[in-house]
């Protein structure tokens, strides 16, 4: 058998994560003049059969002979049925074995008469007809479901594949894992296929079922376990609702046919009270044999857990020692007990699963729901009651089927609109099932058509607005009519209120309008009997830091203490906002990571977005540039694939701020554009500030200061900080030093003042930082000019910011070197450069070098000049061969353009030049 078109590219392109099979298997048949036997293993549809036939057309594309056959159920009683199909093929060749062989093959497989044949001669007929038929060609027997083989094929066939060695066949059987077969007691090598890798099944499901709802395929993984026939066959089992998640999914999975013959078939030959007592710990879900006993006597059950054993003994259950819990040993099989159940078992299950768990008022309420077959408030209520808490802990998608059932089972048509309007709410906010979302809400209005000043109804139809092609003053207008006629009399305990609120807030957050926040301060004032702190504390600190941001500190830390042990998600990134322009995110950096490692584990997706973009932001700010980046291409991704295109302008924002401050200006200007394309159409200020912002630090590197000025004074003229436009503080800096660089003395000097009258020192210690910077830089004096720099780099903590940081140190260095005190200049020069070489900006560090050897400091090579020019003429050089004007040279050197002119006067008759296109090709031949 030549393998040298085995498994080529194309070959067994149906098969999915299986390389290392199929490698395996490679090996095995990589010799053709070896022969020998390999025995696959593996749990039922585990894909067996498909490697077989992935396999037997690879080699049968060589134009080797492949012999095929299949254990049958029906016929395992059949004598040499297995081998029939086997040597069926090969039957002209009987005639070349002796008389007696030849005979008792013939006998054997029914094509003639006379005594039956002895096993052994039958065997050894087999084995001469197979290695006759492998002169010419290689020949590979492959044989699916060895346990099915009927006893006499299965024995002959053992016989044989002990026997290949050193001959031209090869023989390929599979069986289940744990049967017993003639092959499995014959010590022939066995491997054990292993379930299909997560990322393989993600791809498996993707292919097959690209529309499933992203909760919906993190489910069945779940309960496919890597099984490829339980992901291919438990989607086409649900509803096209279902699949979108659109309606809810029932607590065990329905089984097609094909996984019913395998599973179904299993469980319903156990006796009856077995498969009860396997109901009931199918329903219960935990395995607690405590619950299980009380709960059979409860159902009036008359058996014990002892009446498992033939369960255990199958290997459809096991018993933990360690935990003492009952043990499915597929959760597949959990679904078969519920198939082989009738719908009247189920339901007095689950009566008594809700008797026994009285003092569980969730698990109870679930159980009840699950029994009733009508209408019913009182079990509705607690499933309210049940979805609330729920939620709390971050699941969810729990709490949204805990509503959706809690509405199915409310008689009047209020509650159950109400019910699902905030299922619709829980969805769109929390668990990234938009469309859900939608559905329900269009359910909730067909039950109450005046649903429409519902707070939860209208927030969901928020979400859908700004996911969509909608505007955020078309949300902001449907959100603040809802709250301002509402029937919930300002109560700051009704959560649906609080909800819509907090929504308010992040829309008044993205308009980035100070207009838009009259409305969200007027319904916060009417609270009663007082706004919750959280939302209190965010007004403050996220709307107009400025200006209410310090005094709202001291409830703004006790709410950061409460979020270390937070369970909730919600709240967890409800605190994000208030943290954020107050330099408090380090405080929400471990909270924020357990919403992640949530949200990676299936948990609600937008928390995860939320969690991610926190965690992004202090990226930036702390210097962790490379997680930032990849936080933000995670997060760019998750926004795709969950339907929350909203909120990817965060994550653009992130990586265009890293790739301004490394220099990277063509990234950086890519992502703003699209980022001030995307936002202007729809209203989303906030987004255009931030994109300024990155432009502003790109401008400021690449030290072209007037496009600096203009756009960081886009977010906030300078001499002022505009009215609820929070990111005008991370411009601060930005605004005075590039007002200073171009001769804008009198604004820099009024944003100094505006900075003082904020009090950002108290506000932030980062703020406090580069407000003493911003002053320091603007002073007439140099030695006040030092004093205030040393001042303000003095505060404690400040290594936590190494960029801005850097930037203040680099603007010291620069004043000291200006003051001619080139000395004392080096020292936080060379601070600043180190700082920059270690986060990667390039440009900055480029910047402090230059200012270094401006000081009279040299590095181990001299300077390209080798002495002809000074240290600050060979920097007037270099900056004018760029082709920069004297008037840009000078704000970058922090000299006057008469100076800049006097010192090329000076360097083109040094270097024996008259033009500047002279001028770069004689540096750039010295540098050489």
């Amino acid at each position: 058998m030549d393998d040298s078109g085995l498994f080529a590219p194309g070959a067994g392109d149906s098969l999915v994560g299986r390389d290392a099979e199929l490698d395996r298997i490679r090996g095995f048949l990589a010799d053709p003049e070896r022969g020998g036997a390999l025995l696959l293993s593996g749990h039922a549809g585990v894909g067996k059969t498909v490697l077989l036939n992935a396999v037997a057309d690879a080699v049968r594309s060589t134009g080797s002979r492949v012999l095929r056959a299949a254990g049958v159920e029906f016929e395992a009683d059949v004598s040499y049925s297995g081998l029939n199909q086997i040597l069926l093929p090969l039957y002209e060749t009987f005639d070349e074995l002796d008389r007696a062989h030849a005979d008792a093959l013939r006998i054997a497989l029914g094509f003639g008469s006379g005594p039956a044949p002895e096993r052994l001669v039958v065997s050894s007929a087999t084995l001469m007809v197979l290695r006759h038929a492998a002169q010419t060609d290689p020949l590979l027997l492959v044989v699916d479901d060895l346990p099915w083989l009927d006893r006499a094929s299965a024995a002959v066939l053992g016989f044989v594949a002990r026997r290949l060695n050193g001959t031209r066949v090869t023989f390929l059987g599979a069986m289940r894992s744990g049967s017993e077969t003639f092959f499995h007691r014959g010590g022939l090598p066995e491997y054990e296929v292993p379930p299909l890798d997560t990322a393989s099944a993600l791809a498996l499901l993707g292919t097959r079922f690209p529309t499933l709802a992203p909760s919906v395929r993190r489910r069945l993984l779940s309960v496919a376990e890597g099984n490829p026939l339980a992901l291919l066959e438990l989607p086409a089992a649900l509803t096209g609702q279902q699949r979108l998640a659109l309606e809810g999914l029932p607590a065990v999975l329905p089984l097609t046919q094909r996984l019913q013959v395998l599973f179904v078939s299993r469980v319903s030959a156990l006796p009856l009270d077995v498969r009860r007592l396997l109901l009931l710990a199918t329903l219960e879900g935990t395995g607690d044999l405590g619950i299980l006993r009380a709960s059979a006597r409860q159902a009036g059950y008359l058996t014990d857990l002892d009446d498992l054993a033939p369960a255990e003994q199958d290997g459809l259950v096991a018993f933990d020692d360690g935990t003492r819990r009952l043990v499915f040993r597929h959760p597949l099989i959990r679904s078969a007990v519920v198939e082989a159940c009738t719908s009247a078992d189920r339901r007095a299950a689950h009566r008594a699963l809700a008797e026994v768990l009285a003092g569980e008022s969730e698990r109870r309420a679930w159980h009840l729901g699950e029994a009733a077959v009508g209408p019913d408030e009182e079990v509705a209520a607690l499933l309210e009651q049940a979805a609330r808490c729920v939620a709390a802990r971050g699941d969810a998608v729990g709490a949204v089927a805990a509503l959706v059932r809690a509405a199915d089972l409310s008689p009047r048509d209020a509650d159950r609109a109400r019910r699902l309007a905030e299922a619709a709410y829980i969805g769109a906010d929390a668990t990234g099932e938009l469309s859900g979302a939608s559905e329900l809400l269009a359910s909730a209005r067909r039950a109450d058509p005046g649903l429409r000043q519902s707070p939860h109804a209208t927030a969901a139809t928020v979400y859908l607005i700004i996911n969509g092609d909608g505007d955020i003053d078309t949300a902001h207008r449907l959100l603040t009519g809802c709250i301002e006629s509402g029937a919930h009399r300002y109560d700051a305990k009704d959560p649906a209120l609080v909800d819509a609120l907090h929504l308010l807030l992040l829309l008044c957050f993205f308009g980035g309008r100070a207009e838009l926040w009259a409305p969200f301060y007027a319904a916060l004032k009417r609270l009663r009997p007082e706004p919750p702190a959280l939302l209190s504390v965010a007004a403050m600190t996220f709307s107009d830091p400025a200006r209410s941001g310090t005094a709202a500190l001291p409830q703004l830390e006790s709410v950061l203490r409460g979020v270390q042990e937070e369970t909730d998600p919600g709240r967890i990134v409800r605190a994000g906002p208030a943290a954020l322009y107050a330099d408090r995110m380090a405080d929400l950096r471990e909270p924020s990571w357990r919403v992640v490692r949530q949200g990676r584990d299936g948990g609600p997706a937008r928390r995860h977005i939320s969690a991610m973009v926190h965690l992004c932001l202090d990226d930036y700010l702390t210097g962790r540039w490379d997680e930032c980046i990849d936080l933000a291409d995670e997060g760019t991704q998750l926004c795709q694939d969950s339907g929350y295109h909203f909120f990817t302008w965060y994550f653009s924002y992130c990586r265009a701020a890293v790739a301004a401050a490394r220099g990277d200006d063509e990234l950086a200007d890519s992502l703003t554009d699209d980022i001030v394309r995307w936002a202007t159409p729809r209203g989303v200020g906030a987004a255009v500030h931030f994109a300024r912002h990155a432009r502003t630090v790109a401008a400021v590197g690449r030290g072209d200061f007037e496009r600096a000025y203009r756009q960081a004074t886009a977010i906030s003229a300078a001499g002022t900080f505009a009215s609820h436009a929070p990111h005008a503080l991370w411009v601060a800096f930005d605004v005075v030093e590039a007002a200073v660089r171009t001769d804008r003395h009198t604004e820099a000097a009024a944003h100094v003042r505006a900075m003082a009258e904020a009090d950002l020192a108290s506000l932030s210690p980062r703020l406090g930082l580069l407000a003493g910077g911003a002053a320091a830089i603007c002073a007439a004096d140099d030695e006040d000019a030092v004093k205030m720099f040393e001042a303000s780099l003095a505060a404690p903590g400040l290594d936590r910011w190494p960029f801005d940081l850097a930037r203040v140190r680099l603007a010291h260095g620069e004043r000291l070197r200006r003051a001619r005190a080139n000395s004392e200049c080096r020292e936080p020069l060379g601070l600043a450069q180190k700082a920059f070489a270690g986060l990667g900006a390039h440009a900055w560090e480029a910047r402090a070098t230059k200012e270094l050897r401006a000081g009279g400091w040299t590095e181990a090579a001299s300077t390209p000049a080798g002495g002809v020019l000074t240290a600050q003429e060979w920097e007037v050089a270099d900056l004018a061969a760029s082709g920069l004007t004297n008037k840009q040279i000078a704000e970058r050197l922090y000299l006057s353009h008469r100076t800049v002119g006097a010192h090329l006067y000076q360097i083109f008759p040094k270097l024996g030049v008259t033009t500047r296109a002279a001028l770069r090709d004689a540096l750039a031949a010295m540098k050489h």
